[in-house]
C-alpha cells in the first residue's frame, strides 16, 4: 500500500493542517516509507513461533519479578460507607440512571 499525494492532501485537509508543498512531499515519503515497513514485517514466515511474554526471554529463561498478592490495607467497608446516602449489604446504592 502507499499513498498518492492527494492523499496526504486529503488527510491534511481533514487534520486541518496547512502543509507547504515540501513539507507535503516529505510527509508522503516518511508515511509510504512506514508503510514499507509493515510489508517488509508482514513477510516474515512466523509459522511455529511462540509469542513471547517477555522480550528477554528470546535470549535467556527468566521469570518475571512479582511480588506475593498479599492483603495490605484493612478493612474499611464501614468506615467508607458511612457518609453515602444508601447502603446494601456492603454495595453503595444509587439511582437507576438509563431506562
Amino acid at each position: 500500500m502507499s499513498l498518492s499525494a492527494s492523499d496526504i492532501a486529503r488527510i491534511a485537509s481533514l487534520a486541518r493542517l496547512q502543509l507547504a508543498p515540501d513539507e507535503s512531499e516529505r510527509m508522503l515519503n516518511q508515511i509510504n516509507g512506514f508503510f514499507d515497513l509493515v510489508e517488509r514485517m508482514r513477510s516474515v514466515d512466523t509459522a511455529g513461533v511462540e509469542p513471547l511474554a517477555h522480550p528477554v526471554a528470546a535470549l535467556e529463561d527468566i521469570t518475571l519479578r512479582l511480588r506475593d498478592d498479599v492483603v495490605s490495607e484493612p478493612n474499611n467497608r464501614e468506615a467508607n460507607q458511612k457518609s453515602a446516602p444508601a447502603v446494601e449489604a456492603g454495595l453503595f446504592l444509587v439511582p437507576k440512571v438509563i431506562e
